[in-house]
């Protein structure tokens, strides 16, 4: 059985929500779990613990990490103070968690799949910063997230040519991916190559991590878990991102 650990998404403490409004909340998103979860593939939320030795233990059985998406990235995660009036705050309690984990699995040389939040987050450990709202910041830019139509916004990507994400969807004939985030890379992390840009307004929708085999560092800023719920035409193949990530799955050298 292949496990594969997935960071967790927070609620804080909440006195208006009926359950649990006193208690923080860990949880996995459910459409991730079913993009994730298959036979003999185990996707394993791995919680916040207090003691960073068990978190450690926990990822030592692990053969790769995702990733998930969620609340915005701090802006101080990345040295930057926040825009209009603390507008987008972020959340710097998971990104210190994720960024843990992520630095766990990159000494046990794990692969990563990093999706929409966990993509940018990626960016920022390798030193990369972000624009903390795209509508404001780039006012050419295409509208990338809408609350009500949510996950049903598209747009066409650019494929990188050689990348092995253009080898990945060569003979895709769509190249159209869903769109569910307001933030975007602004500067790209060191060591980090890009393998696809949203069209026309050029933002970084994938990139990969130049020190280990091409994709096996790597992050998307679309969402392909929710891929199965879009009404509105055809999206590149939600699994092919997936089964790459798993192709590097029992190489790890445990250190």
């Amino acid at each position: 059985m292949i496990k594969i650990a997935v960071s967790a998404c927070f609620f804080y403490p909440d006195k208006s929500r009926p359950v649990f409004g006193h208690k923080t909340l860990q949880y996995f998103e459910r459409d991730m779990a079913r993009y994730l979860g298959r036979q003999q593939v185990m996707p394993i939320m791995i919680p916040d613990m207090e003691d960073k030795d068990i978190l450690a233990s926990y990822m030592d059985e692990m053969e790769g990490l995702v990733l998930q998406g969620g609340s915005d990235i701090a802006p101080n995660t990345y040295g930057e103070q926040p825009i209009e009036n603390n507008r987008w705050p972020g959340d710097a309690y998971r990104d210190a968690y994720e960024l843990w984990l992520i630095e766990m699995a990159m000494k046990r040389e794990l692969p990563i799949l990093g999706i929409c939040r966990g993509f940018q987050l990626l960016n920022v450990y390798f030193g990369g910063t972000m624009y903390q709202d795209i509508a404001s910041q780039i006012p050419h830019a295409l509208m990338h997230r809408d609350a009500e139509l949510y996950d049903q916004i598209s747009h066409e990507i650019d494929l990188v040519e050689g990348t092995i994400l253009q080898k990945l969807y060569a003979d895709e004939t769509s190249r159209r991916v869903n769109s569910v985030h307001h933030q975007a890379v602004k500067d790209l992390g060191k060591d980090l190559k890009v393998m696809a840009h949203s069209q026309p307004d050029g933002l970084i929708e994938a990139f990969t991590w130049t020190g280990a085999q091409e994709g096996k560092v790597m992050g998307v800023q679309w969402h392909p878990e929710y891929f199965h719920n879009f009404k509105q035409g055809t999206l590149m193949d939600a699994h092919k991102v997936y089964e790459h990530f798993l192709s590097f799955t029992g190489q790890a050298k445990q250190k």
